[in-house]
């Protein structure tokens, strides 16, 4: 079975097989990043978080990257950090259900709880790389994290993870010791993916 993304946006329907993607890409882009690329994209498709592959500039604040209306909008050829895919689908996990549909990335910022669910986004996004066996540095990234990024993953490979008491607070994971009163693994091991 192929595996597709496609959008409907203004009756312009673009429909492309992961495979396509792989072959349409291949001279502009780095293959480890190909690979994570598209194990990124069959995760986030398989729980929940639709990502889009456009041919156009998706006009987001990242390069290649946009959030429309709760869909993440990829332009693989002109993505700066492919792994900015797994942070931004953080922000989209995070966040209530019902708000989840609305999300333009441009209302990230202005959100109420921008502070927290930009920790919880972080924190998100190194437990799905985790889980998808991706070097962490996929997401957090030198050019990211105002060059926070590798303060951040020495905390994180210490166990000191910012952003786990509110994933724990909205039932998305356990710190050690609710775990081991649940009898399940601990963060980075998820309950679920995506908030209620």
């Amino acid at each position: 079975m192929t595996e597709h993304c496609c959008v409907n946006m203004e009756d312009k329907r673009i429909d492309i097989s992961l495979d396509q993607m792989r072959k349409r890409f291949a001279e502009e882009s780095n293959p480890s990043e190909d690979s994570a690329l598209e194990k990124c994209i069959r995760f986030l498709n398989g729980i929940g978080i639709v990502t889009t592959l456009i041919a156009s500039d998706p006009n987001g604040f990242l390069p290649g990257l946009s959030i429309h209306r709760g869909t993440i909008l990829i332009n693989p050829s002109r993505l700066d950090n492919p792994g900015d895919i797994l942070h931004e689908a953080g922000h989209l996990a995070v966040i209530p259900s019902d708000d989840r549909p609305l999300l333009n990335d441009a209302d990230i910022s202005k959100r109420d709880d921008r502070e927290a669910e930009e920790m919880m986004a972080i924190a998100w996004s190194y437990a799905a790389c985790i889980y998808l066996k991706i070097d962490p540095r996929f997401v957090l990234h030198e050019n990211g994290y105002k060059g926070g990024a590798n303060y951040i993953v020495e905390q994180f490979e210490k166990r000191e993870y910012f952003g786990l008491p509110i994933l724990q607070g909205v039932g998305l994971t356990a710190n050690v010791k609710t775990a081991a009163r649940l009898n399940i693994p601990p963060y980075p091991h998820m309950i679920k993916w995506l908030r209620d």
